[in-house]
C-alpha cells in the first residue's frame, strides 16, 4: 500500500462518520472515509428505533431503509400499566423502525455522493504525531501497513472507540455508565406496528426492554441493563428470556437473528477536540443516557464536525483553539439535554418498581407538549409530589 494525503480523514463509516465526512465535502474539502470492515452497517447492533424530527436539519431523505412508520410509543410500568404516546403528545420522539444496514449504506452514499472517498477493509493502527499534533494515523488495508496523512483527523469509530484512546481524549467509562445489550429478531410475534413499546422496573435493571415492529409479525425484542447492576453481561440475556417467558404473545415467537453490545450512558465527555483531531458519535460517549440512542446525536454533531473540519482545512490552522468551533458548536446543541438526562438516570436507576408504577399513573391522561424530563417530572409532582423531592433540581 502507498502511503495517501487527504484534508480531511474520517475514521469509521457509521452514521456520525458518513455524516462528517459528508458536510466536510460538502464544504470543499478533500475527504476520505475508512471503515474497517469490508461492508457499510453490517453486522447491524442496533434496535432500529429512530425518532425523526432531527432527519431534515442534516439533510437525510426518508428512503428505503424505513421499515415501519410507528404513530407512537407505548411506556409500561412494572405493574403493566400502559402510557400511550403520539405525535401529539411527543412529536420530537415519534419516529421509524428501520434497517439500520441500509440505513448506514444510504449515509454512505451519500457522502460519496458529496464528494468522500470511501475505502473499505482499512483500520486505523494508530495515530500520526508530529509535534504535539495528530496528522493522520497508520493503518492497515487487506494486512498490508501504510500511513494516511491528513491535515484533520475525526474519530467517528463506535462505542469501542480505540483511536480517542490514543489521541489522548478522556474516554474511559465508569460501570455504571455502561449498559449491556442483547436483542432477538423474532418472527410470529403479536407485536402492535403502530407502537414501539418500552417496559421499565427491574425486568431491566437499570435499563428497559424494547419491541421495534417490524411489520408482518416480525420485531426487535431487546434489553439493556446496567453494568453496575448485574453479575456479567450474559446475565442480559436471562433477564430477556424470563421477559418473553411472562409474555405469551412473544414466547410463542421464533428467534431469527441475535445482536449484542454496549451502548455508554455517561454525562457529555469533557474533551472531544486536540490539536489536529476531533472525536464524534458513540466514540465521543454522545448516546443519550436515558434512551440509549446515538444516531440522531451522532448525525447533528457529524454536520457541525464535518463543516468546521473543511474550514480548517481551507485555512491550513487544525490547532485545538481552530477546532473548538466544534466543541462549542456541538455542545450548545446536545449537552445540556445530555447532561440532564445523565442526572435523571443517575436517579432512575434507584427508583424501585412501585414508584415507576406510581409514575406511569400520574402520566395517564396528561398531555406532554414536549416529551423530555422536565415536563415528566411537572406533571407527577401533580399527583405524587412525594416521588419528584429528589428530582427538586430538575424542576
Amino acid at each position: 500500500m502507498e502511503d495517501l494525503r487527504t484534508d480531511v480523514l474520517v475514521v469509521g463509516a457509521g452514521p456520525a462518520g458518513s455524516m462528517t465526512a459528508k458536510w466536510a465535502a460538502r464544504n470543499g474539502a478533500r475527504v476520505l472515509l475508512v471503515e474497517k470492515r469490508q461492508e457499510i452497517g453490517s453486522p447491524v447492533r442496533c434496535g432500529e428505533g429512530i425518532s425523526k424530527a432531527w432527519l431534515e436539519e442534516v439533510g437525510i431523505r426518508p428512503g428505503r431503509w424505513i421499515n415501519v412508520e410507528v404513530e407512537g410509543a407505548r411506556i409500561y410500568a412494572p405493574n403493566e400499566k400502559c402510557l400511550e404516546i403520539n405525535e401529539r403528545s411527543a412529536g420530537n420522539e415519534v419516529g421509524y423502525v428501520i434497517e439500520r444496514d441500509g440505513f448506514d449504506k444510504q449515509l454512505a452514499i451519500d457522502a460519496a455522493n458529496a464528494g468522500a472517498e470511501v475505502m473499505l477493509k482499512t483500520a486505523a493502527t494508530d495515530v500520526l504525531r508530529e509535534n504535539g499534533s495528530i496528522v493522520g494515523v497508520k493503518a492497515k488495508r487487506f494486512g498490508e501497513p501504510f500511513e494516511i496523512r491528513a491535515k484533520v483527523t475525526i474519530g467517528a469509530d463506535g462505542f469501542e472507540s480505540q483511536i480517542g484512546r490514543w489521541a489522548g481524549l478522556p474516554t474511559n467509562l465508569a460501570l455504571r455508565d455502561m449498559d449491556t445489550c442483547l436483542q432477538y429478531r423474532m418472527t410470529g410475534v403479536d407485536a402492535d406496528a403502530r407502537y414501539c413499546d418500552f417496559y421499565l422496573g427491574t425486568c431491566a435493571p437499570g435499563g428497559y426492554v424494547w419491541i421495534f415492529p417490524k411489520g408482518d409479525g416480525v420485531a426487535n425484542v431487546g434489553i439493556g441493563v446496567q453494568v453496575s447492576k448485574v453479575r456479567s453481561p450474559a446475565d442480559a440475556k436471562s433477564y430477556l428470556d424470563r421477559w418473553i417467558a411472562r409474555h405469551p404473545g412473544y414466547a410463542k415467537g421464533k428467534t431469527i437473528d441475535i445482536v449484542g453490545g454496549g451502548v455508554s450512558i455517561n454525562a457529555p465527555i469533557k474533551q472531544s477536540v486536540t490539536d489536529g483531531f476531533m472525536l464524534v458519535g458513540d466514540a465521543a460517549r454522545m448516546i443519550d443516557p436515558i434512551t440509549g440512542g446515538g444516531i440522531a446525536n451522532g448525525c447533528i454533531a457529524g454536520k457541525i464536525c464535518g463543516e468546521v473540519a473543511a474550514r480548517a482545512a481551507h485555512s491550513g490552522d487544525a490547532s485545538r483553539a481552530a477546532l473548538d468551533a466544534y466543541e462549542r458548536g456541538w455542545r450548545a446543541r446536545l449537552e445540556e439535554k445530555l447532561y440532564r438526562n445523565w442526572l435523571a438516570k443517575e436517579k432512575l436507576v434507584s427508583l424501585p418498581d412501585a414508584t415507576f408504577d406510581k409514575v406511569i399513573d400520574a402520566l395517564q391522561g396528561v398531555r406532554l407538549e414536549k416529551l423530555n424530563v422536565h415536563n415528566i417530572l411537572k406533571a407527577v409532582h401533580e399527583k405524587y409530589p412525594e416521588i419528584t423531592k429528589e428530582f427538586e433540581a430538575f424542576l
